[in-house]
């Protein structure tokens, strides 16, 4: 599914679950969809970073960062690898960081915004596991639908 829109997937299905954090878009793409993947892990990128070096097949990574701007969970090179292993896309609620490379990278990235520290990779977090992204629970195998308007989360595909 190429085309579509998160209002008119909200008009058709009243199960859909909005985010109601407002994202900031930083990948060249801004439309994306596919199954979720979890990551819970604070100020530690550890678990990002082996999810990225996997084949995505399409799957949207949602990490949950605890909001924190302080380090940056995602940068150019992760993110150019999610390309390269056909992730859909990531949204991080926490910091990115070298948006002047996200931004020529065929792959989609919503965040919170930026911090030009990097992690300090220590191994820890949790890897699918429901996450709470602002008052909505998001739960492994959940679709994500994302683009301008925002996310919508739905327990099945359109």
């Amino acid at each position: 599914m190429k085309n579509f829109h998160t209002a008119d997937i909200c008009d058709a299905r009243p199960d859909a679950k909005i985010i109601d954090i407002a994202f900031r878009d930083y990948g060249r793409r801004r439309i994306f969809h596919g199954p979720v993947t979890t990551i819970k892990a604070f100020e530690d990128n550890s678990l990002v970073h082996a999810a990225l070096e996997e084949k995505g097949n399409g799957r949207v990574l949602v990490v949950d960062g605890g909001g924190s701007l302080n380090r940056s969970m995602l940068g150019g090179q992760l993110a150019a690898k999610a390309a390269l292993n056909n992730w859909s896309g990531i949204v991080v609620l926490a910091a990115v960081r070298d948006i002047h490379e996200i931004a020529m990278i065929d792959i989609a990235v919503k965040a919170l915004g930026t911090c030009p520290q990097k992690t300090n990779k220590q191994g820890q977090g949790t890897r699918d596991v429901t996450v709470k992204v602002g008052s909505i629970p998001v739960h492994p195998g959940d679709y994500l639908y994302a683009d301008e308007d925002g996310i919508v989360i739905l327990d099945k595909p359109i």
